[in-house]
């Protein structure tokens, strides 16, 4: 039987870490505050900010809520942006994507500074990430290279692959297992073989954003899996990229969908905001 891999539970431990220097440098008279703006109410997207008001919350963190209609317009959203990156007040800037079809994601992230990039989209993190340079690290990568670690998983001269390239996940994955001295490949739809590939694997991480697409078959015996996928099924109930029931009896350690990678994405951002602090203090 594989281990879980609690997310739940490796989160809270971080999240506690947080509190802790929360309190200590309010003792000191500092206060850190997250700025979070929503375009529209995708439900999605409401239960998602919600949850990060619920962590700032618990860690103490202030949190600024910006509620915006679904019609602003990109100039409306990036004069937001422009005021928020002047006010020393507030350490880091959220915006909840995805935003409507007539706002340009990119623009909106470019705008934000890359001293208050918490979620560690801007291209200057993305850069600092590629060159090994002090940055601001994607929540949900920082979060599974965490999740391995903390649960005694040693990555060095492992044969790593992950599943997706995206900038949010696939890319920025790479680059941290790659900085943990483990040997990468980064598969996609275009990969020949992926069965081949994935059965390398000593560290499986899946991020390709197709439901229980990858079972048993694509697993090598004493794997660590690690499943960022996120879907509802047929029942309307949770299920990542991974089949579970049929990847848990051949893997040595195992994130179940839900209770895996979800909650470590916000554990990070709240770590990302005490770090924003530390970081505009040396500029």
């Amino acid at each position: 039987m594989a281990i879980r891999i609690e997310g739940k539970v490796i989160s809270g431990i971080i999240k506690d870490e947080v509190k802790k220097s929360v309190e200590e440098l309010k003792n000191k008279g500092v206060e850190i505050t997250l700025a979070v703006i929503q375009v529209g109410d995708d439900p999605a997207s409401t239960v998602y900010v919600g949850n990060k008001k619920k962590a700032c919350a618990y860690t103490g963190i202030n949190s600024k809520a910006y509620n915006l209609p679904n019609d602003v317009t990109e100039q409306e959203l990036l004069a937001l942006i422009a005021e928020l990156n002047g006010d020393d007040s507030v350490n880091g800037i959220l915006v909840q994507l995805p935003l409507p079809k007539h706002i340009s994601e990119s623009r909106v992230i470019e705008a934000i500074s890359p001293k208050k990039d918490v979620d560690g989209f801007h291209v200057q993190s993305a850069g600092a990430l590629m060159t090994g340079e002090p940055g601001f690290l994607p929540c949900t990568p920082a979060g599974i290279i965490e999740l391995i670690k903390r649960t005694g998983i040693d990555i060095t001269g492992k044969e790593c692959v992950v599943v997706g390239r995206s900038n949010i996940v696939g890319k920025p994955m790479a680059m941290l297992l790659l900085r943990e001295n483990g040997t990468v490949t980064v598969c996609h739809s275009k990969t020949k073989d992926l069965r081949a590939v994935t059965n390398r694997a000593d560290i499986l991480v899946v991020a390709m954003g197709r439901p229980k697409f990858i079972d048993a078959s694509y697993i090598k015996e004493g794997a660590v899996v690690i499943d960022v996928g996120i879907h509802r099924n047929e029942n309307g109930k949770l299920c990542g990229d991974v089949d579970f029931d049929s990847a848990e009896p051949k893997a040595y350690a195992i994130t179940p969908v839900p209770g895996g990678v979800g909650p470590m994405t916000i554990a990070m951002l709240m770590k990302n905001c005490v770090e924003a602090y530390k970081l505009q203090q040396t500029l």
